[in-house]
């Protein structure tokens, strides 16, 4: 049996489909992961492929680890293979997105603010390891307190291509001056 049509009915749906959106609009989202908070993409100074400043503070990608960068300041004098294209895939994605999101857990040893990155709700760790531009490092560091995450990120390592690059941490023994800050 078909709804009444009558004009009392019609205006009711019309005034539902206008007043139901707008609500969803104006509550603010609830956030990819539970903790996760939204941060303003117009603050974020991008560093390479796993680290980029917001607001002057560092934030280093938990669960994966790019290739590096020319930095001199910690003794990194040449570009690793793939590692502009990680730093630049990054930054297109981060640019690109909707909504960026970190859920963060303390320090690293170099007072970087460690954190899981979202953008429009995707492991940003996903990303890079589905495009063959990180190594895993869960299996090394943990899962920082983020078991379902950190589990992701195993699962996406697996799925994924093998980097074809040197694992960073190798290429820096090879490659990195030592600097007075022991970068």
């Amino acid at each position: 049996m078909d709804a009444p049509r009558t004009p009392h009915a019609i205006a009711v749906l019309l005034l539902a489909a206008l007043v139901v959106p707008a609500c969803r609009e104006s509550s603010p989202p609830r956030p990819s992961y539970g903790g996760a908070v939204r941060v303003d993409v117009s603050r974020i100074h991008f560093d390479d492929g796993d680290t980029f400043s917001l607001d002057g503070t560092p934030i280093r990608f938990l669960g994966v680890d790019t290739p590096e960068i020319t930095d001199p300041g910690v003794g990194i004098d040449e570009d690793q293979p793939f590692g502009r294209a990680a730093a630049e895939s990054t930054k297109t994605w981060v640019l690109r997105a909707k909504t960026v999101e970190i859920a963060t857990d303390g320090l690293d040893r170099y007072q970087r603010r460690l954190a899981y990155v979202f953008v429009d709700g995707e492991l940003l760790a996903e990303r890079l390891l589905a495009a063959g531009l990180a190594y895993e490092t869960v299996s090394y560091y943990g899962d920082n307190g983020f078991p379902d995450l950190a589990d992701r990120v195993l699962r996406a390592a697996q799925a994924g291509p093998k980097p074809a690059f040197e694992e960073p941490y190798k290429w820096r023994k090879k490659h990195q001056r030592r600097t007075a800050g022991g970068g």
